[in-house]
């Protein structure tokens, strides 16, 4: 290759704020950094980029088991090292904080799942895995529409629990649905045994869980115990069930928020190109959201004069309606100038429950549906 053809990587900060158990299978830490690897790879084949895009990873605990202060430090340590964006952080109560740091002292975009509006600001633009205000709009939905009346909530004390609840009062209140019983549960796995038998005391007719996930643990066990088994609903907390065995047995049997649907045909033809390169067809919502943020990154990266910071920041705001492979068909991925949310349309969650084989899901509900 001659001189004037080489040309230094783009670099890309891939910050994840919390710290993957010992024994995560290795496919899914693999699906991780692949969709990326596809997107980029196919970008440079079809001209739109023309150098290659260097993922720099740095994986640190942060909140709900960590230190925001692990986070921010991550944060810095990859804009030292050149990286023109970042995507993460992930978890809202980390991602709050960030944003301040960013907009004093780091001033380099970040993309990010987070679902908490307050992450939104000049520089940190969102495709949410949820939404901290659309979530509760759609439980209150899903109850109702099952014939419900009352409910019981468990709140996780951090910010994104008590977020939750506030906007799931309103929702409630939207759709006719009576909180008859709210206990606080802690943001980590413990024992929540008096708090589900408080809310069995009131007898609602359904639960709902409000947080990151980790809360959720207990409660199966506790309800088994109580010989109780109401309809129960969670947000995007139900994604974690793919981290383990042990979190998918505690989420097991509830109704939760997602965004992978099988007859989304953008992410369909993703994932036989996954299958093609890799040998593998991960039917679940990492890999074809993954895909979707690399997308949105590399039009950025090809349309950022000049290739700066800045320049990937303003190139983000003319990211314009590119069909997403996650959520329900017709999803699409669309920025602006003070437009930092990039999901269009309801239906980038949809509603599943987990299988009994601890591999599989199904689809219950679309939203934005008649």
């Amino acid at each position: 290759m001659s001189y004037e053809s080489k040309a230094a990587p783009i670099k890309l900060g891939y910050l994840f704020d919390f710290v993957l158990p010992e024994g995560y299978p290795q496919a899914q830490k693999d699906d991780l950094f692949r969709p990326f690897e596809l997107v980029f790879a196919e970008g440079r084949r079809r001209g739109i980029i023309d150098r290659p895009v260097e993922i720099v990873f740095k994986e640190v605990e942060g909140l709900p088991k960590g230190t925001v202060k692990a986070v921010i430090d991550a944060y810095g340590e990859l804009v030292d090292e050149g990286c023109l964006a970042v995507f993460g952080p992930a978890i809202s109560d980390n991602a709050v904080p960030v944003r301040e740091a960013i907009e004093q002292r780091f001033k380099v975009p970040a993309l990010t799942v987070t679902g908490t509006e307050d992450w939104l600001g000049e520089w940190t633009f969102a495709l949410p895995q949820g939404s901290l205000t659309d979530e509760p709009i759609f439980w209150a939905q899903l109850i109702a529409r099952r014939g419900c009346a009352t409910v019981g909530v468990l709140v996780e004390q951090s910010l994104v629990g008590e977020t939750y609840f506030k906007n799931f009062q309103k929702a409630c209140r939207e759709q006719g649905l009576r909180i008859v019983a709210d206990e606080r549960i802690a943001q980590t796995a413990q024992d929540v045994r008096e708090a589900v038998g408080r809310l069995h005391e009131a007898k609602p007719d359904a639960l709902v869980h409000c947080g990151f996930g980790f809360g959720v643990l207990g409660v199966n066990p506790a309800l088994e115990a109580l010989g109780w088994d109401p309809p129960r609903f969670m947000g995007t907390a139900f994604q974690n069930a793919w981290i383990n065995p042990v979190l998918w047995k505690g989420i097991l049997g509830w109704t939760g928020l997602d965004q992978y649907d099988e007859a989304n045909p953008v992410g369909q033809s993703f994932l036989d190109d996954y299958q093609t390169a890799y040998g593998r067809r991960p039917e679940y919502c990492v890999p074809v959201v993954n895909r979707d943020l690399a997308t949105v990154l590399l039009h950025a990266f090809a349309d950022a004069h000049p290739l700066s910071p800045r320049g990937v920041k303003e190139a983000l705001e003319r990211v314009k309606m590119l069909p997403a492979a996650s959520g329900a068909p017709g999803t699409r991925l669309s920025f602006g100038k003070w437009m930092r949310r990039g999901w269009v349309g309801a239906g980038y969650l949809v509603a599943r429950e987990l299988d009994a084989d601890g591999v599989n899901s199904h689809l219950v509900e679309r939203f934005g549906q008649a």
